[in-house]
């Protein structure tokens, strides 16, 4: 099996592609990277805390890196710090990097001209899936998991800090992709067939939360609706 590392964002096509990832023969995922923000100490975008995400590396037993960047990062520092921290990788010994992307083409190519240079293979395992077929798979499995954070431009207050199951999947507006590709909503996972034990938490405040739009100083992004919607619903979790 060849050594890789998870490109970990706390939610459900991460927990999914990684649960694909560990029922093949062609990889072996050795650790988790996430991304948070060093300013208030959250995984970045989702807005979850950091012992959350602790506990739900330790419950799918496998070593977690952080990468701290604070909240106001330009691309080209981004790439500066993924650019050493994957050159560490590699000489830990790490050939690939998997992603949970599922058709954000722009994205995947960005992902793939980074990491094609450094050498370090790509791997997107839920490419191209049926986002309502791969919802329903996440469901059946029996994976748990929660929203904390909605986009307030399509979807209301009442989507957030709810489970997803098919009551939310069938309450979704027709423009809300089933697996909120587009950045509709993002998810915390905290039990699922690879988890040795439930994440506890206590669900807590919900606020909204407004960003000044800025322009991205790479073109990649131009298409990913995260570079201009500003206004989020988010759900606190508490660890329990």
């Amino acid at each position: 099996m060849s050594k890789s590392y998870l490109n970990w964002s706390s939610g459900k096509d991460s927990a999914l592609a990684l649960y694909k990832i560990q029922d093949s023969e062609a990889y072996k995922v050795e650790k988790l990277v996430t991304t948070v923000n060093s300013e208030v100490d959250r995984v970045s975008m989702h807005g979850l805390r950091i012992e959350l995400l602790k506990r739900q590396a330790a419950s799918l037993e496998i070593p977690l890196q952080l990468i701290a960047l604070n909240g106001t990062v330009s691309m080209k520092e981004y790439n500066a710090v993924m650019i050493s921290i994957v050159n560490q990788l590699k000489t830990e010994g790490y050939s690939n990097a998997i992603f949970g992307d599922i058709f954000l083409e722009d994205l995947r190519k960005y992902r793939e001209d980074q990491l094609n240079n450094i050498g370090i293979k790509t791997v997107f395992p839920l490419w191209k899936k049926d986002t309502k077929e791969l919802i329903l798979k996440f469901i059946n499995l029996g994976f748990k998991a929660i929203t904390v954070c909605v986009n307030a431009k399509v979807l209301d207050k009442s989507f957030c800090g709810r489970e997803i199951d098919l009551g939310f999947i069938e309450s979704l507006p027709e423009s809300v992709d089933p697996c909120g590709e587009h950045g509709e909503f993002h998810t915390f996972v905290y039990d699922g067939p690879n988890f040795k034990e439930p994440v506890g938490f206590e669900v807590g405040e919900i606020i909204e939360r407004k960003y000044t739009p800025y322009k991205t100083d790479n073109d990649c992004f131009k298409n990913n609706v995260q570079s201009w919607d500003t206004a989020f619903w988010y759900c606190d979790l508490l660890p329990k």
